[in-house]
């Protein structure tokens, strides 16, 4: 009898039933198992409950006989329900809890990961090399462009340039409120998105369980047609625009020409190889200018990748660092994402679009909501749970190093090259988030001063042994000693407390 292969709920696409050496038999049966005891662990956003309930519920149906598919309390109650003591095969599962799991039960055979362009093997071998130490982005994302012949004109790099950041660093049109951009796909829901609704509901009002944000209309794919139809959407009517505005934030248009396919490739809805493809044949093809291509190509082969292997690489301390000796708590407004409590206009607007939706683009995510924990000290390893918990693309092997790598400096500069926060002019350059707010991104002290000009400033001089010895933010040290009301500010944040903004 042919083993049974088990789908975890992050495994959704046909390539994890390719059959073959790495995969399962051909006609091998499917487990899969929905279990509660993972909602109940953390408080998740309830869109990315229903999102993940949904896809999982769509990939069964699709998968009609040939999955067993199990409501328990736990996987190892579902697992026995669903096999007995029968062998089974599982993909390497993408949280070292879940692989805890998996390596604990009898009878369960790990098989390698179909996710990922990269086998954990041959990252080892480029970090090795480096002995672990300086693993830029930067040198790992040629090094996979070259490996893998992503966006190359044989030894050459597509439009003679690696990084194409140059042209993709563009403040948003002067007084436009949108980017006018082609609309993103959107799903429709059926009959399946009602039966998960109701069950959430049922959840929250007999099982105890718990959530954070609206459920408001699905706004991400939840089977692979929806996926792909996504995909297309992006590649043919909005990536030509995507590059030269995608660090620009506007409060009227929180798409902007993003693709929103991050969710779809960390359900495995999406190959990661199919989707580089794509951007690569419209460049090709003429439908989208290089630098927005191998903008978007970079975020998949450069940085998706490579947080995915540092996670693996690091190990579990990594959880636990904190280079900078933050321990204040976050505060009961920013985890019940209040954003109505707050007056700074920024930071209500991206801690609204994460209440509403479960998602924001990466510039609102560093710039903003990491930013304002960084300034304010707050511990990383809770601020890594937040953004697991509460964005719909959000996994432990995500959010680990994109929180305490780069968002929080908790690792004292392993992977990044300095702390990325920033005064309230850089904000002010960048969007229209200052217009009309209560506070004045110039002003550092005062009734309108802005916080995050504050907090940067107060940031700066809490660390500035540490970012005096840093040539990339010597400046910034430099410059807070030209500040004459340094004193001023200083109080003024201090006055302003771990209240909201």
């Amino acid at each position: 009898m042919t083993d049974p292969h088990w789908l975890f709920g992050d495994q959704l696409g046909p390539h994890f039933l390719t059959p073959g050496d790495d995969g399962p038999a051909r006609d091998a049966p499917v487990v899969m198992i929905e279990a509660r005891s993972v909602f109940r662990r953390r408080r998740f956003h309830r869109a990315k409950a229903h999102l993940i309930l949904s896809a999982m519920r769509h990939r069964a149906a699709e998968l009609g006989d040939r999955v067993h598919y199990v409501r328990a309390e736990t996987y190892r109650e579902g697992l026995r329900e669903a096999v007995g003591d029968a062998p089974v095969t599982v993909h390497h599962p993408t949280s070292r809890a879940a692989l805890r799991l998996v390596r604990s039960l009898d009878r369960v055979r790990v098989l390698p990961t179909p996710a990922f362009l990269l086998p954990h093997d041959a990252f080892r071998v480029w970090a090795d090399g480096r002995d672990g130490r300086r693993l830029r982005q930067e040198d790992f994302y040629r090094w996979v462009r070259r490996e893998l012949g992503l966006l190359m004109d044989g030894d050459t790099p597509a439009g003679g340039r690696w990084n194409h950041d140059h042209a993709n660093r563009e403040p948003p049109p002067k007084g436009a409120r949108t980017l006018g951009a082609p609309a993103p796909y959107r799903p429709r829901e059926d009959d399946i998105d009602a039966e998960v609704r109701a069950d959430l509901d049922r959840w929250e009002q007999h099982d105890g369980i718990r959530f954070v944000g609206r459920d408001g209309p699905r706004r991400f794919p939840a089977s692979r047609r929806e996926a792909r139809a996504a995909l297309r959407r992006f590649t043919e009517h909005r990536l030509a625009g995507f590059g030269p505005h995608e660090d620009a934030m506007l409060a009227a248009d929180p798409v902007m020409s993003h693709s929103l396919l991050s969710s779809s490739l960390n359900l495995g809805l999406l190959d990661p190889a199919e989707t580089v493809a794509a951007a690569e044949d419209a460049w090709r093809s003429g439908h989208a200018p290089v630098h927005s291509a191998e903008g978007f190509v970079r975020q998949i082969a450069g940085w998706r990748e490579y947080v995915w292997h540092l996670y693996w690489y690091f190990g579990e301390d990594y959880r636990h660092r904190n280079a900078l000796r933050h321990h204040a708590p976050l505060p009961d407004w920013f985890t019940g994402l209040d954003a109505d409590a707050v007056t700074a206009r920024c930071l209500a607007t991206a801690l609204a679009q994460v209440r509403d939706t479960g998602w924001t683009h990466h510039i609102p995510r560093l710039m903003l909501l990491g930013s304002h924990a960084l300034q304010r000290g707050w511990e990383p390893e809770a601020v890594t749970d937040w953004f697991h918990r509460c964005f719909v693309d959000g996994y432990d092997w995500v959010m680990l190093p994109n929180v305490v790598g780069m968002s929080q400096y908790a690792d004292g500069g392993r992977t990044t090259t300095k702390p990325y926060t920033s005064a309230g002019a850089y904000i002010h350059r960048m969007s229209d988030l200052c217009d009309g707010c209560a506070y004045r991104p110039g002003d550092r002290t005062g009734a309108r001063a802005c916080p995050f000009t504050t907090g940067y400033w107060s940031f700066v001089h809490r660390h500035r042994a540490v970012l005096a010895g840093n040539p990339r933010t010597t400046r910034a040290v430099q410059g807070l000693d030209r500040l004459r009301d340094l004193d001023e500010v200083l109080r003024t944040e201090r006055e302003r407390g771990a209240g909201p903004p």
